[in-house]
């Protein structure tokens, strides 16, 4: 059986440095996708990320059956941003609108995932099954960190790479080059001191 570990592949992108964020070219990926809008923790939120995984894992396990290839299941992701980017910076999270997105390899096709969705809403129908989409994700240049610690406590990590970013000459529009996480540690089994949270902001 093949086995494919795209974390370990994608090491540069998903293991940054902890101290000092760093440039990345960040390649076109195909993730499965949930829009939404409001608090990270909210309903529709856990609905979003429930949904996204229930076909993910489906897809993975569809995929070692019948293509006998092995892949892990590729972290959780979000992107963040607001129509008023005011309530992005003062936290009014109400206000905030998401996209909660899962990678996958480049050989799965949207028949594969259509197939999946079809699977999960048959057995379990998780109530944002319906908002599931499967598309490209193009961010290229970008600049991440290694955030270890609770994501309320993100502000001075962000503040490095948005220095670094305008230090450079770049600049970014938090609502096109929108503030990028990805969560690598499970928040029901590590405490929060030790959550390990890529943070990466694109930037033209």
């Amino acid at each position: 059986m093949e086995k494919i570990d795209l974390r370990k592949q994608l090491k540069h992108l998903y293991n940054p440095p902890v101290d000092n964020p760093v440039f990345v070219e960040v390649p076109d990926f195909n993730y499965l996708m949930i829009d939404g809008r409001g608090l990270p923790d909210g309903p529709d939120a856990i609905a979003a990320i429930e949904a996204l995984y229930a076909v993910a894992y489906t897809i993975k396990f569809t995929i070692k059956k019948e293509k006998d290839i092995d892949f892990g299941v590729m972290p959780l992701e979000s992107l963040w941003w607001s129509d008023d980017m005011n309530d992005f910076i003062h936290t009014n999270k109400a206000n905030w609108q998401w996209i909660y997105l899962i990678m996958q390899p480049n050989f799965i096709t949207s028949s594969m995932v259509e197939q999946a969705i079809r699977e999960v809403s048959k057995k379990k129908n998780p109530a944002a099954i319906e908002k599931i989409r499967f598309a490209q994700l193009s961010e290229g240049k970008a600049a991440q960190i290694m955030h270890i610690g609770p994501y309320s406590a993100e502000g001075p990590n962000i503040e490095k790479i948005h220095s670094l970013i305008k230090g450079s000459g770049h600049k970014f529009d938090g609502a096109i080059q929108k503030h990028h996480e990805i969560y690598l540690s499970d928040p029901r089994r590590i405490p929060p001191e030790k959550w390990k949270t890529v943070i990466r902001q694109p930037f033209v």
